[in-house]
């Protein structure tokens, strides 16, 4: 049982979160979920209006967040770069107290953490962190419910990401499974691993849990891992080095073969999405049985109904 409450707290990065507010934030998620599976249909966001900031493309994190609040009665408004001033001709900080006045809550996905983190100080509503260069929150959450859907618990078990390890997906999982208890590891070339001092952040909240948190660039650092993820290896906004990328991060392709490095019969595999087959996963891995990666893009709508439920009382 949660012993404070969560109404007005912004979703920045799980940086200002407990282990026991997200464990909170996880069993909140799997009982929306089953409610929707049930057929229960709630109106707990009634006469409640949100605020969707979007400057990156989105295809998850966009339907997650309007049917969430959508089939709760509320009413989502999506407003991209070309409908609104935000940074423009308009400040951050004035868009913030605009929409602040107008709306309950904020929905910011774009590029700078700093823009995010504005929004919440600016606007005096709750403000949830749809993805920035640094981190992706609502993502991480979405994958620690898969891992516990699969395995019934997360504490403890193996979670590998292989691939790009600076990105803002591989940074929010490190954070969250630290501070979770799941040992966490990362596999990718020297030169696309964390920064150290990341890790040392992430390795203070792994003593307190009892994680484990690695970074390596050996590919066989899988073996005994529960769970393979990775991530395109070329971000939105780094198309010019898709080249240079590809090249670097071809021997960490996910496939069949580097499951079998696992030497874990029951390890599943993961992905954000969107995908590119052939490239950091192969088609048969993430269309075949071990992919849990659409579960995950369907948890993306309970985790994020559950954030938004918590924090919107």
């Amino acid at each position: 049982m949660l012993t404070t409450s969560l109404k007005g707290r912004s979703l920045l990065s799980w940086q200002d979160y407990s282990a026991e507010e997200i464990r909170y934030l996880l069993e909140l998620s799997k009982q929306v979920k089953a409610e929707r599976k049930r057929g229960e249909r709630s109106q707990r966001f009634t006469g409640k209006t949100l605020a969707l900031l979007f400057e990156k493309r989105s295809t998850r994190t966009r339907c997650a967040f309007e049917t969430a609040f959508g089939e709760e009665g509320g009413h989502p408004v999506f407003l991209s770069t070309q409908d609104i001033q935000l940074g423009a001709k308009e400040s951050v900080e004035d868009t913030a107290r605009v929409l602040g006045r107008m709306f309950d809550a904020i929905e910011f996905r774009g590029f700078k953490q700093a823009t995010v983190e504005a929004l919440a100080a600016y606007s005096g509503v709750p403000v949830y962190n749809g993805l920035t260069d640094e981190f992706h929150p609502t993502q991480a959450l979405a994958d620690l419910m898969t891992l516990e859907e699969a395995f019934g618990s997360s504490k403890g078990r193996k979670l590998c990401f292989v691939g790009d390890g600076r990105n803002n997906v591989a940074r929010s999982l490190m954070l969250i499974c630290a501070k979770m208890g799941v040992n966490f590891t990362v596999v990718s070339p020297t030169s696309l691993q964390p920064a150290s001092s990341w890790v040392d952040v992430c390795g203070q909240y792994a003593k307190a849990s009892g994680a484990r948190i690695e970074v390596s660039a050996n590919v066989d650092a899988v073996r005994g891992a529960d769970a393979l993820y990775t991530d395109v290896w070329v971000s939105m906004g780094e198309e010019a080095m898709k080249a240079e990328r590809v090249k670097l991060l071809e021997p960490y392709r996910v496939d069949d073969a580097m499951m079998q490095k696992t030497d874990n019969a029951e390890a599943i595999f993961l992905h954000c999405l969107p995908a590119v087959k052939g490239e950091e996963v192969s088609a048969a891995l993430i269309d075949g049985p071990r992919s849990r990666a659409w579960d995950q893009a369907e948890n993306r709508k309970h985790t994020i109904k559950a954030i938004m439920l918590a924090t919107l009382g």
